[in-house]
């Protein structure tokens, strides 16, 4: 037992998945395109500005993606408009930091709880001796950006484009705009960074690490490019479209573990238990989700709750994992049978 936290001791045991199946192709395509026509015209929510590029988006922009974990595609909307990945980054660099230095590394150094205050918030830190929870909040995801192996920071920064460059199946480019924009803005995170140095929690310089996390949240992507992270998540590391195995089916176990707790910010349980999948959203308006061993789904839209959560991305995958029978959760009675042997 370490830090309160039991050892269960189960490294030794296999871990088995029951995957289950998506419906026929055909179906699939038309509950894509359902959901989208059923959400395109939903106005709710509003596009985000407080970083100032952002709020420059088409609220009208609505994408919907499902890649499956075999590589077939289905898509409706604006599923190729490209946009800052934004928060969504934090759930593939940690991916990629846990392939990197293992599962009980990361674990002890960055946590998995969820804070149950916002994103950004300062007090979740001071209310833990200065130990970010989770790595899908700013001061965890800045935690877990200071683990980038890297000499320097250019070093760092090659390793992350490169990785979710694997992880989308193309290679991604920096939105410059957006990122001034947001390194213009990011005195809040300059400041967690500061504040999680002085408990002894980064070994890099804040500053520095602060500016790698704001280019990494710059990174251009779609729709489509996040169902095809997703469903690399999805079939244990394994890119449906290139054939590169990404990281290891045991680290995506542990990200999207990560992601079901706190994947949608403060939002994070409704979501649960609404959906039943892990996911992650970004403050630009994408949502990738993922359903184990079936499919990555990606949404686009600028439309955000006061969470900072698209409003047409949840309602589309929403109804996606309903239709699609996604839920992780779900289940229905079994045939009784007449009769019951010992094997």
């Amino acid at each position: 037992m370490s830090g309160g936290r039991v050892d269960l001791e189960v490294d030794d045991i296999e871990q088995r998945a029951s995957a289950g199946a998506l419906p026929s192709w055909d179906d699939v395509e038309s509950l894509v395109q359902a959901a989208y026509e059923r959400n395109r015209t939903v106005d709710d929510g509003e596009v985000a500005d407080y970083i100032p590029i952002l709020g420059e988006a088409d609220p009208a922009l609505f994408g919907v993606a499902v890649v499956e974990v075999d590589g077939r595609v289905h898509d409706a909307g604006d599923v190729d408009r490209r946009f800052s990945i934004q928060s969504i980054s934090k759930a593939f660099v940690y991916a990629l930091v846990c392939e990197e230095l293992g599962h009980r590394p990361v674990l002890e150094r960055i946590g998995v709880n969820n804070t149950g205050l916002p994103f950004n918030s300062v007090m979740a830190i001071e209310l833990n001796d200065g130990h970010p929870l989770n790595p899908m909040v700013n001061a965890g995801a800045i935690a877990t950006t200071a683990l980038v192996p890297g000499d320097d920071a250019d070093a760092q920064w090659a390793f992350i484009v490169e990785g979710l460059s694997r992880f989308a199946g193309r290679t991604l480019e920096l939105d410059d705009v957006v990122y001034r924009s947001e390194a213009a803005t990011n005195q809040r995170n300059r400041a967690i960074a500061g504040l999680l140095e002085s408990y002894g929690r980064l070994d890099r310089d804040p500053l520095e690490t602060v500016d790698l996390y704001t280019k990494q949240c710059a990174l251009l992507v779609s729709a489509h490019d996040l169902a095809v992270m997703g469903a690399t998540l999805a079939d244990g590391g394994l890119n449906p479209v290139t054939g590169v195995q990404v990281v290891s089916p045991e680290v995506c176990r542990d990200t999207l573990a990560v992601l079901a707790a706190s994947g949608l910010y403060e939002r994070s349980g409704e979501w649960l238990f609404e959906i039943g999948l892990p996911g992650k959203s970004g403050v630009a308006g994408g949502i990738v989700t993922v359903s184990p061993g079936k499919a990555g789904i990606g949404t686009y839209s600028p439309r955000l709750d006061s969470a900072g959560n698209s409003v047409r991305g949840q309602r589309a995958t929403a109804h996606l994992a309903r239709s699609l029978g996604l839920n992780i959760f779900a289940s229905t009675t079994h045939e009784p049978s007449t009769e019951r042997s010992r094997p």
